[in-house]
């Protein structure tokens, strides 16, 4: 489908989901609207009680959360109108698919590929416990030992170094490094490969294997990662690097800093991930640790500078290896690009229900949420040292803790077909939508006369 008619089509499902509503509902379409908004907004509400209380004030938050919603649900019903309320919201969703996908194209085009010398002596580490066992499972190191890789599966019974792990083979002559496992693994591997400037291959047998998906790769099958060995290409990606307990004025160059290919993490989800309770009991732990943690009555109270932003007491940090997109309500989706030369930074500082909402009923928009770019950012605090979540490791480092980025620095090889090559759409702009509809179609018009 061209732009210009997806752009049409976006147009003519916005206004068909109206006019359902209208026809079939009548005056009544706002009444169901205004029940619906407020269905929205008490759930929302419910939601923050429940995260920032405990005792009979959750129980209650609770009820709330799960009443609002269902009450909503009965009324539509009872009112014979859940049908027309569906279709509604049916033709919404294509209406705003069609328009991300009619302005698809004005996205930036893809991270350059450069062509990729023979490697002789390819060596890769791979944890057998990641991902459930992807490695046994898919027969990772049989395979790239017939490919020809020096492969070293981890021991799971015991502590190894796999940084020293990979420094040892490039003093063995190794000429490209690689992991099979996790995203924090990864980026152990990844500072070495950099330090020698080594080519570095990802294979996603991780979990959630969120570096991987931003290549492109393969999650489902982790086998056609090793096809980065025979038939590759290569890209420049940027990398974050993390500077503990530097002082005011000293380049964080100076240092080498601690290498993250995703993100660092910092606040709410770094402190209740490093508490000891959270490995046996995540659910329990976090309902546990949250209302004093959001309530800011424990934790230590942030200080963010990134760039001419300064943001006071966060209850959550993300400064992110290039910006995220806003594909999803949470703003946490993936990233387009690894080349941009910035850092991402979202802040998340909601204060009462009412701002909670606000970022409910606006997509993940509101005051509650702060975002920025900037090459390096600062993240300071009232103690002096707080807990880091760093690709998903859990750390604890002396305030202030500095981010920076490093244009292009780490050359990852990957297979020349990827899969998961993202074809990225933007937020939706009806603005946008309509202009691009209205003016490709005169240009067309104008074309056939001629």
């Amino acid at each position: 489908m061209s732009r210009r008619w997806a752009a049409r089509l976006a147009l003519a499902a916005g206004a068909a989901a109206i006019a359902v509503l209208v026809v079939f509902a009548g005056l009544g379409s706002l009444l169901l609207m205004v029940v619906g908004w407020a269905g929205l907004v008490l759930t929302a509400a419910g939601g923050w009680w429940l995260l920032t209380h405990t005792g009979w004030i959750r129980a209650l938050a609770a009820l709330l959360a799960i009443a609002a919603p269902l009450g909503v649900l009965i009324l539509y019903t009872a009112a014979g109108l859940l049908w027309v309320v569906l279709l509604s919201l049916a033709l919404w969703a294509l209406a705003v698919s069609a328009g991300r996908a009619a302005l698809v194209d004005d996205t930036p085009p893809g991270m350059p590929e450069h062509s990729a010398g023979r490697v002789e002596r390819p060596f890769l580490i791979m944890n057998p416990r990641s991902g459930g066992g992807k490695v046994e499972k898919f027969q990772l190191a049989e395979r790239a030992r017939a490919l020809g890789a020096e492969v070293v599966v981890l021991d799971p019974a015991r502590h190894q170094d796999v940084a020293e792990l990979a420094r040892k083979a490039v003093r063995d002559g190794a000429d490209l490094l690689g992991v099979a496992g996790g995203d924090g693994t990864q980026a152990l591997v990844a500072g070495v490969a950099m330090e020698h400037d080594l080519p570095f291959i990802v294979i996603s047998a991780g979990t959630r294997n969120h570096f991987a998906m931003d290549l492109g790769l393969d999650r489902q099958d982790p086998s056609t990662c090793l096809e980065a060995l025979t038939d590759g290409v290569e890209l420049r990606i940027d990398v974050g690097y993390l500077h503990a307990g530097e002082p005011e004025g000293r380049s964080a160059e100076r240092s080498a800093g601690r290498v993250f290919l995703n993100n660092a993490s910092f606040g709410v989800y770094a402190e209740v991930v490093q508490s000891p309770a959270y490995r046996d009991d995540k659910a329990r732990t976090i309902l546990e640790m949250l209302p004093d943690l959001l309530t800011h009555h424990s934790g230590a109270r942030l200080t963010v500078r990134a760039g001419s932003l300064t943001k006071d007491s966060p209850q959550a940090v993300l400064v992110s290896n290039n910006p995220y997109e806003r594909g999803d309500s949470a703003g946490l989706g993936r990233r387009g690009r690894l080349d941009s030369g910035e850092l991402g930074v979202l802040c998340v500082g909601v204060g009462n229900a009412a701002e909670a909402t606000e970022l409910l009923l606006r997509g993940g928009q509101g005051r509650g949420l702060t975002e920025a770019t900037a090459r390096e950012v600062v993240v300071d605090a009232d103690a002096p040292v707080i807990p880091v979540g760093v690709d998903g490791e859990a750390l604890t480092l002396p305030t202030p803790v500095r981010c920076r980025i490093e244009s292009g620095a780490l050359r990852v090889r990957v297979p020349r077909h990827r899969p998961g090559v993202p074809h990225t759409a933007p937020p939706m702009n009806w603005r946008r939508v309509r202009r691009l509809a209205l003016t490709m179609g005169r240009t067309a018009a104008g074309h056939g006369a001629a």
